[in-house]
């Protein structure tokens, strides 16, 4: 599948992770507290929910409310999906197809109303959207600088390094790394912070420690934006 984007936004990034469950959210929350204390007019995305409690995509709450509850959660998200599950197969249970034209031309809107926009993706980097695309495509389709956020527990540098790869052999520039600490037992933390250092290439936007109930704006304390490359 063959698309091309337009009216990218002055700046913005695209949120990716080692997995699902490592903060995405929180650390997508946190770039918009921090781009917002700026002075900048933020828009955030989560393209694509899947699961909802008591009739709520909680991801999608809160990019809203990062982004001071002016963007229409029609754009923040257009895929809200009920279950808990792969994109896809939660897509295929609503009987409805995730198509990147609803997504493109919710972010071109966005963009136009907005200095930055923060685009957090779906699981992890290479998650099925469709038969023919996936979160990757999305990904190169918006053609953002990329934030990796690796969830700091065992297996961490295996799945960092190999998504790592994955990013940039679609071309994209990853700007930049974020630890979050989802294991507040994980063995040699420091050591494995260093050596995501040494071999990632990338700048390190922070370290968040374990949070009880994870608040974006307590982690916007320990992220801090790109010191270079930012459009």
């Amino acid at each position: 599948m063959a698309l091309c984007s337009s009216s990218l936004p002055p700046e913005g990034f695209f949120v990716t992770g080692t997995d699902t469950g490592v903060g995405k959210t929180l650390v997508a929350c946190a770039l918009v507290h921090c781009l917002r204390a700026e002075g900048r007019r933020v828009a955030a995305m989560k393209p694509i929910a899947a699961g909802c409690e008591d009739g709520q995509w909680l991801d999608v709450e809160a990019l809203v409310t990062a982004c001071g509850e002016w963007v229409p959660r029609t754009q923040v998200n257009p895929y809200p999906l009920p279950l808990p599950i792969a994109p896809h197969l939660a897509a295929r249970a609503a009987g409805v197809e995730i198509r990147p034209e609803p997504i493109l031309e919710a972010f071109r809107s966005l963009a136009q109303q907005a200095d930055a926009v923060v685009v957090e993706g779906v699981g992890g980097f290479r998650v099925p959207l469709a038969a023919d695309w996936d979160t990757a495509d999305l990904a190169a389709w918006l053609a953002l600088p990329v934030v990796l956020v690796v969830g700091m527990r065992l297996g961490c540098l295996n799945h960092a390094l190999l998504t790592t790869e994955a990013i940039r052999a679609r071309g994209l520039r990853l700007i930049g790394w974020v630890a979050n600490t989802i294991d507040p037992h994980m063995a040699a933390f420091q050591d494995n912070v260093a050596t995501l250092q040494e071999r990632l290439d990338a700048q390190c936007l922070g370290v968040i420690p374990h949070l009880d109930g994870p608040d974006p704006r307590v982690a916007a304390r320990w992220v801090r934006l790109p010191s270079h490359g930012r459009e």
